[in-house]
Protein backbone atom coordinates (compact mmCIF):
# COMPACT_ATOMS: atom_id res chain seq x y z
CA UNK A 1 0.00 0.00 0.00
CA UNK A 2 1.28 3.40 -1.18
CA UNK A 3 2.41 5.72 2.27
CA UNK A 4 0.33 8.92 2.79
CA UNK A 5 3.36 10.55 5.18
CA UNK A 6 1.80 12.42 8.13
CA UNK A 7 -2.24 13.37 5.53
CA UNK A 8 -3.69 12.37 8.70
CA UNK A 9 -1.90 13.93 11.22
CA UNK A 10 -2.40 17.25 9.57
CA UNK A 11 -6.12 16.44 8.57
CA UNK A 12 -6.91 15.24 11.83
CA UNK A 13 -4.57 15.02 14.38
CA UNK A 14 -2.93 16.73 17.18
CA UNK A 15 -1.87 20.00 15.53
CA UNK A 16 1.45 20.52 17.80
CA UNK A 17 2.55 17.21 16.61
CA UNK A 18 1.89 17.90 12.81
CA UNK A 19 3.91 21.85 12.94
CA UNK A 20 6.66 20.57 14.29
CA UNK A 21 7.04 17.10 12.28
CA UNK A 22 7.04 19.00 9.56
CA UNK A 23 8.80 22.22 10.80
CA UNK A 24 11.80 20.33 12.18
CA UNK A 25 13.06 18.69 9.51
CA UNK A 26 12.36 21.82 7.04
CA UNK A 27 14.59 23.65 9.17
CA UNK A 28 17.23 21.31 9.09
CA UNK A 29 17.41 20.99 5.65
CA UNK A 30 17.36 24.81 5.08
CA UNK A 31 19.98 24.95 7.36
CA UNK A 32 21.85 22.03 5.24
CA UNK A 33 21.14 24.46 2.32
CA UNK A 34 21.97 27.53 3.50
CA UNK A 35 25.35 25.49 4.95
CA UNK A 36 26.87 25.36 1.04
CA UNK A 37 27.11 29.22 1.38
CA UNK A 38 28.16 29.14 5.24
CA UNK A 39 31.33 26.83 4.11
CA UNK A 40 32.06 29.26 0.92
CA UNK A 41 32.00 31.83 3.15
CA UNK A 42 34.07 30.55 5.82
CA UNK A 43 36.96 29.29 3.20
CA UNK A 44 36.82 32.73 1.33
CA UNK A 45 37.36 34.73 4.28
CA UNK A 46 40.38 32.95 5.42
CA UNK A 47 42.15 33.19 1.82
CA UNK A 48 40.76 36.80 1.92
CA UNK A 49 38.15 39.86 1.39
CA UNK A 50 38.17 40.60 -1.72
CA UNK A 51 37.06 37.08 -2.35
CA UNK A 52 34.48 37.44 0.63
CA UNK A 53 33.33 40.56 -0.94
CA UNK A 54 33.01 38.89 -4.73
CA UNK A 55 30.83 35.97 -3.79
CA UNK A 56 28.86 38.60 -1.49
CA UNK A 57 28.47 40.85 -4.58
CA UNK A 58 26.85 38.48 -7.03
CA UNK A 59 24.72 35.59 -4.39
CA UNK A 60 21.53 38.44 -5.13
CA UNK A 61 22.03 37.67 -8.60
CA UNK A 62 21.62 33.89 -8.49
CA UNK A 63 18.87 34.48 -5.62
CA UNK A 64 16.87 36.55 -8.33
CA UNK A 65 16.88 33.34 -10.64
CA UNK A 66 16.17 31.31 -8.19
CA UNK A 67 13.44 32.44 -6.61
CA UNK A 68 11.76 33.53 -10.04
CA UNK A 69 11.88 29.39 -10.57
CA UNK A 70 10.51 29.06 -7.41
CA UNK A 71 7.35 29.97 -8.43
CA UNK A 72 7.22 26.89 -10.03
CA UNK A 73 8.13 24.72 -7.20
CA UNK A 74 5.96 26.50 -4.81
CA UNK A 75 3.03 26.30 -7.11
CA UNK A 76 3.92 22.59 -7.48
CA UNK A 77 3.82 21.83 -3.38
CA UNK A 78 0.74 24.54 -2.75
CA UNK A 79 -1.58 22.84 -5.34
CA UNK A 80 -0.27 18.84 -4.67
CA UNK A 81 -1.29 19.55 -1.25
CA UNK A 82 -4.88 21.11 -1.97
CA UNK A 83 -4.90 17.84 -4.39
CA UNK A 84 -3.94 15.99 -1.61
CA UNK A 85 -5.83 16.71 1.25
CA UNK A 86 -8.95 16.55 -0.77
CA UNK A 87 -7.95 12.59 -1.63
CA UNK A 88 -7.63 13.41 -5.29
CA UNK A 89 -4.48 11.02 -5.71
CA UNK A 90 -4.63 11.26 -9.48
CA UNK A 91 -4.69 14.86 -10.21
CA UNK A 92 -1.45 15.34 -7.45
CA UNK A 93 0.29 12.98 -9.43
CA UNK A 94 -0.49 15.20 -12.50
CA UNK A 95 0.17 17.90 -11.36
CA UNK A 96 4.03 16.38 -10.35
CA UNK A 97 4.26 15.99 -13.93
CA UNK A 98 3.23 19.19 -14.56
CA UNK A 99 5.80 20.65 -12.11
CA UNK A 100 8.52 18.82 -13.10
CA UNK A 101 8.30 19.69 -16.66
CA UNK A 102 7.86 23.51 -16.06
CA UNK A 103 11.06 23.38 -13.85
CA UNK A 104 13.36 21.66 -15.98
CA UNK A 105 12.54 23.65 -18.86
CA UNK A 106 13.25 26.96 -16.77
CA UNK A 107 16.35 25.39 -15.48
CA UNK A 108 17.79 24.47 -18.59
CA UNK A 109 17.20 28.20 -20.18
CA UNK A 110 18.02 30.13 -17.09
CA UNK A 111 21.80 28.76 -16.65
CA UNK A 112 22.43 28.94 -20.37
CA UNK A 113 21.64 32.71 -20.38
CA UNK A 114 23.03 33.41 -16.98
CA UNK A 115 26.43 32.10 -17.72
CA UNK A 116 26.75 34.29 -21.25
CA UNK A 117 25.64 37.48 -19.74
CA UNK A 118 27.50 36.89 -16.27
CA UNK A 119 30.29 39.47 -17.31
CA UNK A 120 28.07 42.42 -18.35
CA UNK A 121 26.24 41.90 -15.18
CA UNK A 122 29.20 41.49 -12.72
CA UNK A 123 30.48 45.43 -15.00
CA UNK A 124 27.18 46.90 -13.97
CA UNK A 125 26.98 46.06 -10.16
CA UNK A 126 30.33 48.00 -10.29
CA UNK A 127 32.69 45.36 -9.52
CA UNK A 128 36.48 46.55 -10.77
CA UNK A 129 39.78 44.44 -11.05
CA UNK A 130 40.03 41.29 -8.86
CA UNK A 131 36.48 42.00 -7.16
CA UNK A 132 35.07 42.08 -11.06
CA UNK A 133 37.25 38.28 -11.74
CA UNK A 134 36.42 36.72 -8.68
CA UNK A 135 32.58 37.98 -9.10
CA UNK A 136 32.36 36.60 -12.99
CA UNK A 137 34.23 33.36 -12.37
CA UNK A 138 32.10 32.19 -9.33
CA UNK A 139 28.74 33.41 -10.76
CA UNK A 140 29.56 31.47 -13.91
CA UNK A 141 30.15 28.31 -12.76
CA UNK A 142 27.71 27.94 -10.18
CA UNK A 143 24.63 28.97 -12.12
CA UNK A 144 25.20 25.52 -14.02
CA UNK A 145 23.85 23.73 -11.00
CA UNK A 146 20.51 24.97 -11.50
CA UNK A 147 18.94 21.92 -13.23
CA UNK A 148 20.55 19.63 -10.34
CA UNK A 149 19.12 21.93 -7.72
CA UNK A 150 15.74 21.84 -9.80
CA UNK A 151 15.19 17.96 -9.58
CA UNK A 152 16.33 18.61 -5.53
CA UNK A 153 13.37 21.10 -4.99
CA UNK A 154 10.94 19.48 -6.78
CA UNK A 155 11.69 15.98 -4.89
CA UNK A 156 11.56 18.42 -1.80
CA UNK A 157 8.31 20.09 -2.79
CA UNK A 158 6.65 16.56 -4.10
CA UNK A 159 7.61 15.07 -0.86
CA UNK A 160 6.54 18.22 1.21
CA UNK A 161 3.02 18.32 -0.06
CA UNK A 162 2.66 15.12 0.90
CA UNK A 163 3.78 16.19 4.78
CA UNK A 164 7.06 14.25 4.49
CA UNK A 165 10.01 16.75 4.92
CA UNK A 166 12.48 14.08 6.54
CA UNK A 167 13.97 12.31 3.18
CA UNK A 168 14.18 15.68 1.38
CA UNK A 169 16.56 17.27 4.76
CA UNK A 170 18.61 13.43 4.58
CA UNK A 171 19.13 14.06 0.84
CA UNK A 172 20.49 17.43 1.54
CA UNK A 173 22.59 16.65 4.45
CA UNK A 174 24.57 14.48 1.61
CA UNK A 175 24.75 17.44 -0.14
CA UNK A 176 26.29 19.60 2.05
CA UNK A 177 28.26 16.43 3.58
CA UNK A 178 30.26 16.11 -0.09
CA UNK A 179 30.77 20.22 -0.20
CA UNK A 180 32.50 20.38 3.44
CA UNK A 181 34.91 17.75 1.90
CA UNK A 182 35.47 19.63 -1.43
CA UNK A 183 35.28 23.57 -0.47
CA UNK A 184 38.89 22.89 1.02
CA UNK A 185 40.11 20.08 -1.45
CA UNK A 186 39.32 22.54 -4.06
CA UNK A 187 39.75 26.04 -2.58
CA UNK A 188 43.16 25.26 -0.45
CA UNK A 189 44.86 21.88 -1.24
CA UNK A 190 44.08 22.73 -5.36
CA UNK A 191 44.26 26.29 -4.71
CA UNK A 192 41.56 26.82 -7.15
CA UNK A 193 40.34 30.14 -4.76
CA UNK A 194 36.89 31.30 -5.70
CA UNK A 195 36.45 28.80 -8.90
CA UNK A 196 36.85 26.22 -6.05
CA UNK A 197 34.13 27.24 -4.00
CA UNK A 198 31.88 27.65 -7.14
CA UNK A 199 32.75 23.53 -8.42
CA UNK A 200 32.31 22.35 -4.99
CA UNK A 201 28.64 23.67 -5.04
CA UNK A 202 28.11 22.25 -8.62
CA UNK A 203 29.71 18.87 -7.72
CA UNK A 204 28.10 18.29 -4.09
CA UNK A 205 24.75 19.13 -5.88
CA UNK A 206 24.99 16.04 -8.73
CA UNK A 207 24.67 12.53 -6.25
CA UNK A 208 21.90 14.08 -4.57
CA UNK A 209 19.54 15.15 -7.60
CA UNK A 210 19.95 11.58 -9.04
CA UNK A 211 19.09 10.46 -6.26
CA UNK A 212 16.13 12.32 -5.99
CA UNK A 213 15.08 11.98 -9.78
CA UNK A 214 15.66 8.17 -9.33
CA UNK A 215 12.71 8.33 -5.98
CA UNK A 216 10.41 10.52 -8.37
CA UNK A 217 10.29 7.81 -11.05
CA UNK A 218 9.71 5.28 -8.61
CA UNK A 219 5.83 3.81 -9.00
CA UNK A 220 5.68 2.74 -6.24
CA UNK A 221 5.26 5.93 -4.70
CA UNK A 222 1.67 7.75 -4.45
CA UNK A 223 3.32 10.84 -6.24
CA UNK A 224 5.75 10.05 -9.13
CA UNK A 225 7.14 11.20 -12.38
CA UNK A 226 6.14 9.00 -15.83
CA UNK A 227 9.14 10.87 -17.71
CA UNK A 228 7.87 8.81 -20.67
CA UNK A 229 3.83 10.32 -20.36
CA UNK A 230 4.52 14.02 -19.13
CA UNK A 231 2.36 15.58 -21.36
CA UNK A 232 1.12 19.54 -20.69
CA UNK A 233 -2.68 20.25 -20.08
CA UNK A 234 -3.90 23.27 -19.61
CA UNK A 235 -5.74 23.59 -16.97
CA UNK A 236 -2.94 22.86 -14.89
CA UNK A 237 -0.85 25.11 -16.18
CA UNK A 238 -3.15 27.64 -15.41
CA UNK A 239 -2.89 26.96 -12.19
CA UNK A 240 0.68 26.59 -12.09
CA UNK A 241 0.85 30.03 -13.76
CA UNK A 242 -2.04 31.40 -11.49
CA UNK A 243 -0.35 30.27 -8.19
CA UNK A 244 3.10 30.81 -9.26
CA UNK A 245 3.63 33.43 -10.90
CA UNK A 246 3.04 35.44 -8.03
CA UNK A 247 5.39 34.07 -6.04
CA UNK A 248 7.84 33.97 -9.09
CA UNK A 249 7.78 37.79 -9.54
CA UNK A 250 7.70 38.54 -5.77
CA UNK A 251 10.78 36.62 -5.10
CA UNK A 252 12.13 37.47 -7.85
CA UNK A 253 11.60 41.54 -7.58
CA UNK A 254 12.43 40.93 -3.65
CA UNK A 255 16.02 39.88 -4.57
CA UNK A 256 16.64 42.56 -7.27
CA UNK A 257 16.36 44.90 -4.70
CA UNK A 258 18.42 42.70 -2.62
CA UNK A 259 20.97 43.31 -5.47
CA UNK A 260 20.86 46.92 -5.66
CA UNK A 261 21.25 47.11 -1.93
CA UNK A 262 24.40 44.88 -2.31
CA UNK A 263 25.16 47.75 -4.99
CA UNK A 264 24.69 50.55 -2.43
CA UNK A 265 26.69 48.82 0.13
CA UNK A 266 29.58 48.33 -2.18
CA UNK A 267 30.27 51.77 -2.20
CA UNK A 268 31.53 51.68 1.12
CA UNK A 269 34.28 49.66 0.18
CA UNK A 270 34.77 46.01 0.13
CA UNK A 271 35.00 45.40 3.93
CA UNK A 272 31.72 46.99 4.20
CA UNK A 273 30.20 44.67 1.56
CA UNK A 274 32.54 41.48 3.41
CA UNK A 275 30.43 42.05 6.56
CA UNK A 276 26.79 42.54 4.68
CA UNK A 277 27.06 39.24 3.78
CA UNK A 278 28.66 37.69 6.96
CA UNK A 279 25.41 39.51 8.77
CA UNK A 280 22.97 38.43 6.40
CA UNK A 281 24.11 34.88 6.31
CA UNK A 282 23.96 34.44 9.73
CA UNK A 283 20.72 35.90 10.13
CA UNK A 284 19.53 33.55 7.76
CA UNK A 285 20.61 31.03 9.90
CA UNK A 286 18.72 32.54 13.33
CA UNK A 287 15.29 33.13 11.23
CA UNK A 288 15.66 29.33 9.63
CA UNK A 289 13.25 28.37 12.58
CA UNK A 290 10.98 30.80 11.56
CA UNK A 291 11.19 29.53 7.45
CA UNK A 292 11.25 26.14 8.66
CA UNK A 293 7.22 27.07 10.48
CA UNK A 294 6.29 28.77 7.68
CA UNK A 295 6.89 26.07 5.42
CA UNK A 296 4.77 23.52 7.74
CA UNK A 297 1.77 26.58 7.99
CA UNK A 298 1.82 26.19 3.69
CA UNK A 299 1.82 22.67 4.14
CA UNK A 300 -0.73 22.53 7.16
CA UNK A 301 -3.06 25.01 5.82
CA UNK A 302 -3.15 23.38 1.93
CA UNK A 303 -4.34 20.07 3.22
CA UNK A 304 -6.96 21.65 5.48
CA UNK A 305 -8.00 24.06 2.84
CA UNK A 306 -8.29 21.24 0.20
CA UNK A 307 -10.44 19.08 2.73
CA UNK A 308 -12.72 22.13 3.40
CA UNK A 309 -11.08 22.73 7.26
CA UNK A 310 -10.66 26.97 7.10
CA UNK A 311 -11.51 26.96 11.13
CA UNK A 312 -8.73 23.74 11.37
CA UNK A 313 -6.31 25.46 8.72
CA UNK A 314 -6.69 28.78 10.89
CA UNK A 315 -5.59 26.66 14.63
CA UNK A 316 -2.24 25.47 12.73
CA UNK A 317 -1.63 28.98 11.67
CA UNK A 318 -2.26 30.61 15.18
CA UNK A 319 -0.64 28.06 16.69
CA UNK A 320 2.81 28.12 14.54
CA UNK A 321 2.90 31.95 14.80
CA UNK A 322 2.91 31.88 18.61
CA UNK A 323 5.82 29.45 18.25
CA UNK A 324 7.56 31.09 15.75
CA UNK A 325 7.46 34.59 17.50
CA UNK A 326 8.27 33.44 20.82
CA UNK A 327 11.63 31.14 19.93
CA UNK A 328 12.67 34.39 18.03
CA UNK A 329 12.18 36.60 20.66
CA UNK A 330 14.31 34.88 23.26
CA UNK A 331 17.23 33.55 20.61
CA UNK A 332 17.32 37.59 19.48
CA UNK A 333 18.22 38.99 23.02
CA UNK A 334 20.92 36.29 23.72
CA UNK A 335 22.36 37.03 19.85
CA UNK A 336 22.10 40.85 20.25
CA UNK A 337 24.81 40.37 22.96
CA UNK A 338 27.83 42.27 21.64
CA UNK A 339 30.25 39.75 22.91
CA UNK A 340 28.10 37.05 21.32
CA UNK A 341 27.26 38.59 17.79
CA UNK A 342 31.46 39.13 17.54
CA UNK A 343 31.96 35.70 18.32
CA UNK A 344 29.58 34.17 16.13
CA UNK A 345 30.99 36.82 12.61
CA UNK A 346 34.80 36.86 13.64
CA UNK A 347 34.20 32.64 12.86
CA UNK A 348 33.80 33.90 8.93
CA UNK A 349 36.94 36.44 9.01
CA UNK A 350 39.77 37.55 10.62
CA UNK A 351 39.50 41.57 9.17
CA UNK A 352 38.68 43.58 12.59
CA UNK A 353 36.95 46.16 10.46
CA UNK A 354 34.31 43.55 8.75
CA UNK A 355 34.35 41.80 12.45
CA UNK A 356 33.19 44.93 14.29
CA UNK A 357 31.13 46.07 11.36
CA UNK A 358 29.44 42.38 10.42
CA UNK A 359 28.75 41.97 14.34
CA UNK A 360 26.99 45.88 14.72
CA UNK A 361 24.48 44.26 11.48
CA UNK A 362 23.79 41.03 13.51
CA UNK A 363 23.07 42.79 16.90
CA UNK A 364 20.69 45.10 15.10
CA UNK A 365 18.76 42.36 12.77
CA UNK A 366 18.47 39.70 16.33
CA UNK A 367 16.95 42.24 18.39
CA UNK A 368 13.87 42.65 15.81
CA UNK A 369 13.91 39.44 14.15
CA UNK A 370 10.74 38.06 15.99
CA UNK A 371 8.71 40.13 13.56
CA UNK A 372 9.83 37.23 11.04
CA UNK A 373 7.90 34.80 12.65
CA UNK A 374 4.71 36.68 12.07
CA UNK A 375 5.82 37.21 8.70
CA UNK A 376 7.12 33.80 7.91
CA UNK A 377 3.88 32.06 9.59
CA UNK A 378 1.75 34.55 7.50
CA UNK A 379 3.64 34.41 4.55
CA UNK A 380 2.98 30.55 5.04
CA UNK A 381 -0.99 31.01 5.78
CA UNK A 382 -1.59 33.49 2.09
CA UNK A 383 0.84 30.69 0.24
CA UNK A 384 -1.09 27.59 1.57
CA UNK A 385 -4.45 28.92 0.28
CA UNK A 386 -2.96 29.95 -2.89
CA UNK A 387 -3.33 33.68 -2.48
CA UNK A 388 0.62 34.09 -3.83
CA UNK A 389 -0.61 37.43 -4.76
CA UNK A 390 -0.13 39.00 -1.45
CA UNK A 391 2.76 37.72 -0.94
CA UNK A 392 4.16 39.37 -4.54
CA UNK A 393 2.84 42.63 -2.94
CA UNK A 394 4.23 42.55 0.12
CA UNK A 395 7.59 41.08 -0.81
CA UNK A 396 8.12 43.84 -3.47
CA UNK A 397 7.23 47.08 -1.19
CA UNK A 398 9.41 46.10 1.33
CA UNK A 399 12.23 46.12 -0.51
CA UNK A 400 10.91 48.79 -3.25
CA UNK A 401 9.07 50.98 -1.26
CA UNK A 402 10.13 50.15 3.10
CA UNK A 403 13.59 49.41 2.95
CA UNK A 404 14.60 51.82 0.00
CA UNK A 405 12.80 54.77 1.88
CA UNK A 406 14.04 53.65 5.12
CA UNK A 407 17.47 53.76 3.65
CA UNK A 408 17.44 57.25 1.96
CA UNK A 409 16.15 58.40 5.11
CA UNK A 410 18.61 57.01 7.43
CA UNK A 411 21.46 58.06 4.90
CA UNK A 412 20.53 61.79 3.58
CA UNK A 413 18.64 63.31 6.90
CA UNK A 414 20.26 61.39 9.83
CA UNK A 415 24.07 60.43 8.18
CA UNK A 416 24.15 57.34 9.67
CA UNK A 417 26.36 56.10 6.96
CA UNK A 418 27.19 52.37 6.80
CA UNK A 419 24.46 51.74 9.19
CA UNK A 420 21.68 53.07 7.12
CA UNK A 421 21.66 49.77 5.60
CA UNK A 422 21.30 47.73 9.10
CA UNK A 423 18.18 49.75 10.00
CA UNK A 424 16.84 49.53 6.91
CA UNK A 425 16.49 45.85 6.91
CA UNK A 426 15.20 45.73 10.51
CA UNK A 427 12.26 48.50 10.03
CA UNK A 428 11.28 47.22 6.43
CA UNK A 429 10.98 43.87 7.84
CA UNK A 430 8.91 44.74 10.69
CA UNK A 431 6.97 47.14 8.44
CA UNK A 432 5.85 44.34 6.01
CA UNK A 433 4.95 42.00 9.11
CA UNK A 434 2.24 44.26 10.70
CA UNK A 435 0.89 44.72 7.12
CA UNK A 436 0.22 40.92 6.59
CA UNK A 437 -0.93 40.57 10.07
CA UNK A 438 -3.39 43.24 9.12
CA UNK A 439 -4.41 41.17 5.85
CA UNK A 440 -4.86 37.91 7.92
CA UNK A 441 -7.43 40.28 10.04
CA UNK A 442 -9.56 40.49 7.44
CA UNK A 443 -10.11 37.11 6.56
CA UNK A 444 -9.08 37.50 2.74
CA UNK A 445 -6.98 34.04 2.92
CA UNK A 446 -10.51 32.40 3.47
CA UNK A 447 -11.55 33.38 -0.14
CA UNK A 448 -11.13 30.45 -2.29
CA UNK A 449 -8.13 31.03 -4.56
CA UNK A 450 -7.37 27.35 -6.45
CA UNK A 451 -9.46 24.71 -8.18
CA UNK A 452 -9.46 21.25 -6.07
CA UNK A 453 -10.44 19.00 -8.78
CA UNK A 454 -9.32 19.20 -12.38
CA UNK A 455 -10.25 17.31 -15.52
CA UNK A 456 -7.32 15.20 -17.51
Amino acid sequence: MKKKYNSELILKGNMLQAILSIAIPVVINSFLQTMYNLTDTYWLGKIGTEQLAAINLVTPVQNIILNFGSGITVAGAVLISQYIGAKDYENANSMANQIFACAMIFAFACAGICFLTTPAIVAWLGAEGLTFTYSKTYLQIVVLDMPLLYAINIYSATNQAQGDTVRPMLLNLLGIFINMILDPLFMVVFDLNVAGAALATLLAKAPSAAIALYALTRKDKTIHLDLKHIRFEKDKLRSIFRVGLPTAIGGSTMQLGFLLMSRNVYEYGTQAMAAYGIGNKCNGVITLPSNGIGSAVATIVGQNVGANQYDRAEHGYKLSRRISVIFLFVGGLILSSAPVSTAIVSIFSDDAEVIAMAADFLSIMAICCWTNGIYNSTVGLFQGTGHTEVNMIVDATRLWVFRFLTLFICESIFHMGVRSVWFSVVVSNAISSLILWILYKTNYWRKPATIKKASR
